[in-house]
């Protein structure tokens, strides 16, 4: 039986060999170390879990509304209005099955064939496939190292063809956890209001930042921006609630409206009692969050250390998030490898220590670690990085 082309064209994950052989070697007992992780390693907060049970107890467990339970739709409007001083209509906001939903069913309902989406380098993984998935067509713009891996107003102008439909801004990003300032948005945003173009703003990681920096999303910075731009948001980082499933997208009423009908005669609506955990998510304040976001800082700041200590590692300093993207080129390269995978791979297999090869996000001299995992792991992942590129190191 021949497959659609649309799932043929898919890029398979550079990561699945890796992962496959991290959990192969776990399971004959040796003791491997994942800095792979893009979850939280929190539980979800304890009021949270009890507004669920009490849901399900109440008989709440019923089919919803499409587009989401009204009530979680005002606590979110609450939530941009106390945040960022936006303000969006009921009919402006979608609740979806988590982001990557949100961001799904909004390139679906957004692009014909064979219409581009700008999406920076490196990019998170499933955008250009998602793109994809919706005939479209993505279109790679590689954000320097140099410039703090963020795409300059004169790159976006240069990318800009008579099919660009959107762009993709994710900040803070994964993978390499930087976020855009204001004066940064507003110059990428001149050029979006002047060609008329779509931003897509990935701001799942907004309450992640670190050091004293703030988010800034490009909606907040005119009307006329925010007309033109989709946020795209959930309680999945924030509130350590990856496995309930609840993002949510504001935007244009007409853009919304369409989602909500392709998500009717998709999924019918969000999981009833995850909406009521998001309910209570944003109902409650922040010091489970601000807890959370005070241990990532601290982790950050150690790793950080560690792994510019590395003999030919270098890594750009992320604000946010909680990876760091190094480039180990040059030390992959002095171990013997022209391959950074080969690099990855081997290091696994003789320390057991799991990185993500940058090669799965569009940066194939890079790895991504995760620091959602203990100091005390993050410590011992570090000594045995160094370990290894001391018994390789040939230059």
């Amino acid at each position: 039986m021949e497959l659609a082309e649309r799932v043929q064209s898919l890029t398979p994950s550079s990561t699945l060999a890796i992962t496959a052989k991290a959990k192969a070697l776990k399971k004959e007992g040796h003791d491997v170390i994942g800095l792979a992780a893009g979850e939280p390693d929190f539980n979800t907060p304890e009021h949270i879990i009890q507004a669920a049970k009490k849901a399900m107890d109440e008989g709440r467990t019923k089919y919803t509304p499409s587009g989401g339970l009204p009530e979680l739709k005002q606590q979110i409007q609450n939530k941009f209005k106390r945040d960022q001083n936006l303000e969006y209509r009921e009919n402006e906001l979608i609740v979806t099955i988590g982001a990557k939903h949100a961001l799904f069913t909004l390139f679906q309902v957004l692009l014909n064939p064979g219409d581009e989406v700008i999406v920076p380098t490196p990019y998170w993984v499933s955008y250009p496939e998602q793109i994809k998935l919706a005939q479209g067509k993505p279109v790679f713009v590689e954000a320097q190292e140099d410039k703090e891996f963020k795409l300059t107003p004169e790159q976006v102008e240069q990318a800009i063809t008579d099919k660009t439909k959107a762009i993709i801004i994710n900040s803070p990003s994964n993978p390499t956890g930087v976020i855009y300032s204001k004066e940064e948005l507003q110059a990428i945003g001149d050029v979006c209001l002047k060609h008329n173009i779509t931003i897509v703003s990935d701001e799942i990681y907004e309450k992640l930042i670190y050091g004293g920096h703030h988010h800034m999303s490009i909606a907040q910075l005119s009307d006329k921006l925010k007309e033109l731009t989709v946020i795209i948001n959930g309680v999945s980082k924030s509130h350590s609630m990856t496995g309930w499933r609840i993002g949510y997208a504001a935007g244009n009423e007409t853009i919304i409206k369409a989602m909500t009908n392709l998500a009717s005669h998709s999924t019918s609506n969000p999981t009833s009692i995850s909406q009521y955990g998001a309910l209570a998510a944003y109902s409650a304040s922040e010091e489970e969050v601000n807890k959370m976001k005070e241990a990532f800082g601290e982790r950050l700041e150690k790793l950080y250390q560690w792994v510019t200590d590395l003999p030919g590692v270098s890594c750009v300093k992320p604000k946010g998030a909680f990876y760091l993207f190094p480039n180990v080129k040059e030390a992959a390269a002095a171990c013997g490898y022209d391959d950074v995978f080969d690099w990855v791979e081997a290091l696994l297999e003789e320390e057991k220590v799991a990185l993500v090869p940058g090669s799965g996000f569009g940066a194939p001299e890079n790895v991504r670690l995760s620091y959602a995992t203990s100091l005390d792991q993050l410590e011992e992942a570090a000594k045995r990085i160094k370990r290894f590129i001391a018994k390789h190191q040939t230059v």
